[in-house]
Formats: C-alpha cells, structure tokens, sequence
C-alpha cells in the first residue's frame, strides 16, 4: 500500500508534524512518498528523512501558502498513484484534506490514534472519552492523523529522490493576503516537552503573563491557555489547547487556574505527566492530573517558580 503525505514545512525545515505523520504512514506497510509544496529547500530537507522513498516537489507559487483551493486538486490527481493519502490533524491538514476526499469522493478518516490494520485505525470520538476502532472500505483512503499519538521519524539518515510535481496551478478562488504569526523563542506548543498553560482564573492578559510566563522560563517551557482564557483576550488563539485549539502530549503539563472543562481535557490528558493548580478542590482538572494542588495559584505559583 502506497503512501503520499502531505508535508507542511516549516520554512525550509520539516515540521515535527510531517514526520510523526510520515511514521503512521510507514506503518501501512507500503512505500511513503512525500508531497513539499514551498521551497526546493524544504523539499531536500524532506529527502534526508528516514523511511521516505520519493519526494515530490509542487514549487508552483499557487501552492506556496497553501491555499486549501489550489492544493485540494493538486492532492485529488496525484492520488490515482496512491492507495492513501495522510496529512497531520492540523489546522491546515483540517482545512485541505476534507477538500480532496470530495473529490476523491471517499470518506476521510480524522485523526487516527493508530494503525491497526492495512484499512483499520482507531480514533478518539466524544471528546476522547472513547475510542472507536474503524475500517474503510473506500478504494482509497484519506487520513488525518494526530501527530501526538506517533513518534517522529529520524530526520535524517534517508535518501529519498526529489521529483518535480504539478496539478491545475491557482483556482482563482482565493489570494494569499497576509499572515499573523506570534513570533517566540519558545518551543513550539506541539512539540514541546513542557507545557505551562493558564485558565480565566487568572483574570486578565497582565496578570496572565505576570503569573505563567516567569515559571516557563524557569522551566523552558512553551505556554498555553484554556479555551476560556483565549475568548477572554488573555492570549492569542495561537496558545488554546483543546478539542478546538491544539492537541499536545508533552511530557509534563502544568495546568494553572484551569478547571478542566472537557473540550481542554481533550487536548492534553495524553500528556505523560499532569500537574494541577486549583482552588476549587472538585475542579474536573484532578480527575486526569497525576499531581494536584488544591490552592491559590496567586501564592502557589510564585512560590513555586522561586525555588525552582
């Protein structure tokens, strides 16, 4: 079974996304190739991984950004040479991939947890709080896959050959205007090792960075909020985890002032290790944490980041 994956680099560097993906991929059992849209760089980079045999490059600027418009078609064709098509649980792969199933006219089967079989996965419906155990029967399958619930594959150590690729070009149904990114030197939410989110108890964007960001330095931590605490301007949306921000799974997750609603518990329960700061000692947040501290955050977290 034949695998095409859906890159989405991070300038000319493959995101720890494509290469979480690239290992459910792997286990179809069949060859991976790898779609790049974007920089030839990033394309070459791609090459280098572990377990990719082909790399095809979509240098056309139509696919620069993206555009799920332009990119949906180009997915569609390359697909006839595909028994399965994967791109990563990602607001881009959310966007893109439902597109070419259309057209492909199968069903997607979203954010897969595992591969049990050639056409067999599991994946978390309800919020998480249950697992179904799914099996295609469409000729092709299309997949998104949370990258969380996969370890990466080696960035290098492949030799992959790299081959120009090319589909309809620019729809004419949408432009590239502009992108708003938050610019940090911190660690990616995704793929960070440490997470200190805050909740709305913390009661203001000040008082959020007051609070969160001294003991995320401490520890070199990447920062997240609760969907609560983003509706209520604390932080940008780019910091939300949950069944609608994002999905992460570090190895200790710090959660501040966060009661624990079930679209955030959906986002991090996974994580390896749970530590909880509340003062409500019935917060949903100490069913799931393996650590918990019934108390004022506005007294334990300084504490707490001064003797660390």
């Amino acid at each position: 079974m034949t695998a095409l994956v859906i890159a989405e680099p991070h300038g000319d560097i493959v995101a720890d996304a494509t290469l979480a993906t690239i290992t459910a991929a792997a286990k179809l059992g069949g060859p991976v190739h790898v779609l790049v849209m974007g920089s030839q760089a990033a394309a070459d980079a791609t090459a280098q991984v572990a377990g990719v045999e082909k790399v095809l490059h979509a240098g056309d600027d139509a696919y620069a950004h993206q555009l799920a418009e332009n990119v949906a078609p180009l997915i569609a064709g390359l697909a006839e040479n595909y028994d399965a098509v994967l791109a990563p649980s990602t607001t881009t792969g959310k966007n893109v991939l439902p597109r070419a199933a259309a057209l492909l006219d199968v069903m997607q089967i979203s954010d897969i947890i595992s591969v049990e079989g050639p056409k067999t996965f599991t994946r978390p419906i309800y919020a998480g709080n249950a697992i179904a155990t799914v099996e295609s029967s469409d000729p092709k399958l299309v997949i998104t896959v949370r990258t969380t619930a996969f370890d990466k594959a080696e960035a290098t150590g492949g030799s992959a050959s790299v081959e120009a690729a090319s589909g309809a070009g620019d729809a004419g149904l949408s432009s590239f205007v502009k992108l708003d990114a938050v610019e940090s030197d911190r660690p990616e939410l995704t793929s960070a090792g440490i997470i200190v989110s805050g909740g709305r108890a913390l009661k203001d964007g000040p008082t959020f960075e007051q609070y969160i960001t001294p003991l995320a330095d401490k520890l070199g931590a990447a920062i997240g909020a609760s969907r609560a605490a983003v509706d209520a301007g604390y932080v940008p949306n780019d910091y939300q985890v949950g069944q609608t921000g994002k999905i992460v799974a570090p190895d200790l997750y710090i959660a501040i002032g966060i009661s624990g609603a079930i679209q955030h518990l959906a986002g991090m329960k996974d994580s390896k290790t749970i530590v909880a700061i509340n003062k409500d000692p019935d917060a949903p947040i100490f069913q799931v944490a393996d650590i918990g501290l019934v108390a004022d955050l506005f007294n334990a977290v300084p504490e707490l980041t001064e003797k660390l």
